[in-house]
């Protein structure tokens, strides 16, 4: 497994060997140590791109509603989709609402190389911070690990306004592209997974009014 790090912050940050087996183990989720009982599958919600473009091994997958968050542009891009001048917007998964989204199911015994990954995706910055969910899945509820924005992180964007959002992704592009694209691709693959967000929906409007003005 290719381990691509996302660096989305004006200042890098250095993972400390073994970061994410440690939060597995805090939380129940990883053995002590190798005397004691093997890794168990484990499980991971995913919101925006981790949705169609996974990057782990999984031997399942589901549609999930999670409840008490949702999915907004609502994390600052500085080196992503724009610049520190004018930076662009991203998804995080912020308190309040529901969310569709996948659930996938980590073999035991790709646990420790998933998370590795992930935390190399989703944690270069800290804006993400991974939090144990509970979902209800088909065959009765699990606990799932995702990562949820933090509302006290410089990254955050608190702005709910929909017209001034707009105008931000309408308008910014850093060394990944233009933001707008980030806003329609995100779109354009939650319509071919049939899931309807209707917040989406209208801001992805408000931004074609604004680039077709």
């Amino acid at each position: 497994m290719v381990l691509e790090r996302r660096v989305d912050d004006p200042f890098d940050r250095h993972f400390r060997p073994g970061e994410a087996l440690e939060w597995l183990r805090s939380h129940g989720l990883a053995p002590e140590n190798e005397d004691t009982p093997p890794y168990r599958p484990i499980w991971v919600f995913g919101y925006g791109s981790l949705m169609w473009n996974p990057g782990i091994r999984h031997d399942h997958a589901e549609m999930v509603l999670l409840r008490g968050y949702h999915r907004r542009f609502c994390v600052l891009s500085h080196r992503y989709r724009g610049t520190p001048e004018r930076p662009g917007l991203v998804l995080g998964l912020d308190r309040g609402g529901a969310c569709w989204g996948m659930a996938f199911r980590i073999p035991a015994e790709h646990v420790a190389e998933c998370a590795e990954y992930l935390w190399y995706r989703e944690m270069i910055s800290e804006v993400y911070k991974p939090t144990l969910i509970s979902l209800n899945l088909r065959d009765g509820p699990q606990r799932a690990v995702t990562f949820r924005v933090r509302r006290d992180h410089h990254q955050y964007y608190p702005g709910h306004d929909l017209d001034e959002v707009a105008d931000i992704i309408a308008r910014s592009v850093g060394p990944r592209g233009a933001n707008v694209e980030y806003l329609d691709q995100t779109v354009c693959h939650l319509r071919q997974m049939k899931i309807r967000d209707p917040q989406l929906e209208t801001l992805w409007h408000s931004v074609q009014g604004i680039r077709s003005g």
